[in-house]
């Protein structure tokens, strides 16, 4: 596959989500699927992936993923990606607060056989818990 196709698949793959029509996320996946999660000491597999992404679409209702950027070299493709959504449901321990937030996320893919074997991501984490009202830094 050429890296424009790589492209098409992880975008297929992350703006997904936003299609109850579109083919389930898991269909994009590889056999042997891992995903490198910030602060997760192991790598998640394919039902760890769908547990932990489970905990945002039940926390934040309407969420929208939006392919910002991406690029690919050869089976690699990076997205710069902005989620929003309704906070709604609780989220880390946070009970919902019912605020319209929005959050990026850098999200590198590597790809087999036309679909995602490895995935590694940086979500911006603080700027979405200061959204819900929690505090941050030194005096908190």
């Amino acid at each position: 596959m050429s890296a424009d196709d790589h492209k098409a698949v992880v975008r297929q793959w992350i703006e997904g989500w936003n299609d109850p029509e579109a083919p389930p996320e898991a269909d994009h996946r590889a056999r042997g699927y891992v995903a490198h999660a910030p602060g997760v000491p192991v790598p998640l597999d394919s039902e760890g992936w769908t547990q932990f992404t489970a905990g945002f679409s039940q926390a934040f209702r309407g969420l929208r993923l939006t392919v910002e950027d991406i690029l690919a070299e050869g089976d690699m493709v990076a997205a710069r990606v902005s989620f929003r959504g309704t906070h709604t449901g609780e989220f880390q321990g946070i009970p919902p607060t019912n605020k319209e937030v929005a959050f990026t996320s850098i999200e590198i893919d590597r790809m087999e056989d036309g679909k995602v074997a490895e995935h590694w991501f940086e979500l911006d984490l603080v700027g979405l818990l200061r959204q819900l009202g929690v505090p941050m830094g030194p005096e908190a």
